[in-house]
């Protein structure tokens, strides 16, 4: 096989089979003027084949890849694409990545075993759009450095073991849409005070299952104008696409972005992500105090996620303009009040979790809230309507329990209401009693006195004859 086509073969395509591994493995792969090269979805095992230096497109995601990135790799100069993803390749990733392709667009290590902290990145003036390192080990801090890739779209380190604060300093990038966080070690507020970074193309944010704490950030809210707009035509994905030239022939490179995230309460990859599809999650952090009011003017939102975290006060009834919502989480919070009816605008609304709350009153009735079982409104004892059993008109929702700082006062004041009851239902008590036993003195008297009266004189009569 090596003996053919080395000089005129171009693009080599085996995705989607059963290969186990390459024959004869040389070092470097003999073709060479190879500039694409695409081997996903098969059975690999072992090393990774290193392809020719003339390589502009490389790709052996899913397979059984075992061992470190060969430093071959590093330096190939030509490559626009590198994806090693969903293999089981470790180790460290050499500081000599800040000094990568010039011309690499897309860099996906994720869901592998690498570990120890990320490298500095884009020291060197360059073009990357993707940085995928998600589903990893990586430890330490995200490089200061990745402010520098000014054409970056698309970020994901979930599932790593990051331990830094919210990296505001990315909030320049004019192009970011996609930052995926979820998953790791981050911690402290997320400074509403560096609101003059932006995120003007945010359109996807998961900073789930993290250590954040503080208010949610209205101030981004208010200023996230990317998420304000509704793309309900496009049926595109997002992607990346690039032009080169190789043999005298312009060659065109496309690549759907991916990522992981939790939809409708379900862990979900998404192998293309819809460029109409915007989404926030917040989820189980410790954030707390009041929802913002200024979130219901992210008209464009799919998917928000706050559960899981320390939020009081009312649910908003500004979220109720979010009329392209299709999933809404806001379970296992401090939430009170009631459920606003404004959020029956939501009509594309197919997922809504407010369980684990201090939510009371009724439940709204029509339109998508028809749809939803209990499992939506469990553990809010306050609740009552369908499709709970707890009818409202016989039920009576329960007070809120008094805080510490107030039940002294609390107490005292029922006791007073308590020894009012008592005082007056006495005095009321009394003169009924009273009443009622001089009436029946009375009746008997009439009844029993006249009958003794007469007796007496039948016995005098017997004692007389």
């Amino acid at each position: 096989m090596w003996n053919i086509s080395k000089e005129t073969l171009g693009a080599l395509t085996l995705s989607g089979n059963f290969l186990t591994g390459i024959d004869q493995l040389p070092i470097v792969l003999p073709w060479c003027n190879l500039y694409r090269l695409e081997l996903d979805f098969n059975m690999l095992k072992g090393p990774i084949p290193i392809p020719p230096p003339s390589t502009f497109q490389y790709s052996v995601s899913r397979n059984k890849l075992i061992g470190e990135i060969p430093p071959h790799i590093y330096n190939m100069t030509s490559l626009l694409l590198l994806d090693l993803s969903s293999n089981s390749l470790s180790g460290r990733i050499p500081p000599c990545m800040a000094y990568f392709s010039e011309s690499l667009l897309i860099l996906n290590l994720g869901s592998n075993n690498f570990d120890g902290p990320i490298p500095e990145t884009c020291i060197m003036p360059n073009n990357i759009r993707v940085i995928d390192l998600g589903e990893n080990q990586f430890q330490g801090h995200i490089p200061r450095s990745l402010a520098n890739c000014m054409m970056l779209e698309h970020l994901v380190l979930g599932n790593n073991q990051i331990d830094d604060i919210f990296p505001f300093w990315l909030g320049p990038l004019q192009h970011l849409k996609v930052l995926i966080l979820r998953f790791n070690r981050f911690h402290g507020e997320i400074g509403s005070w560096h609101i003059h970074f932006r995120f003007p193309k945010l359109r996807i944010i998961d900073l789930s299952n993290n250590e954040f704490i503080g208010d949610l950030p209205f101030e981004y809210f208010q200023n996230w104008d990317a998420i304000k707009l509704t793309e309900a035509n496009d049926p595109w994905y997002k992607q990346a696409n690039s032009t080169f030239e190789m043999l005298g022939y312009t060659l065109v490179l496309h690549y759907l972005y991916s990522m992981i995230m939790t939809n409708k309460g379900m862990q979900r990859f998404y192998q293309k992500i819809p460029n109409r599809f915007i989404a926030i999650d917040f989820s189980y952090n410790n954030f707390v105090r009041q929802i913002p009011i200024s979130i219901g003017n992210l008209k464009g939102l799919h998917l928000l996620n706050l559960g899981g975290n320390n939020l009081t006060g009312d649910i908003p009834s500004s979220l109720g303009n979010l009329t392209q919502l299709k999933a809404l989480d806001l379970s296992q919070n401090k939430l009170s009040g009631e459920i606003p009816w404004q959020l029956t605008r939501m009509t594309f609304l197919e997922f809504f979790n407010v369980s684990n709350n201090h939510l009371i009153g009724p439940i709204p009735q029509g339109k998508q809230f028809a749809t939803f079982s209990n499992a939506s409104f469990d553990i809010n004892p306050g609740l009552c309507g369908t499709p709970l059993s707890r009818a409202c008109g016989s039920f009576k929702a329960l007070p809120p329990i008094p805080s510490s700082s107030k039940q002294g006062s609390t107490s005292i004041f029922n006791w007073k209401f308590v020894l009012m009851g008592y005082g007056s239902g006495l005095v009321i008590g009394v003169s009924i009693g009273y009443c009622i036993t001089s009436w029946k003195h009375e009746w008997f008297v009439r009844t029993f006195g006249k009958r003794q009266r007469k007796w007496t004189r039948t016995e005098r009569m017997r004692l007389g004859s």
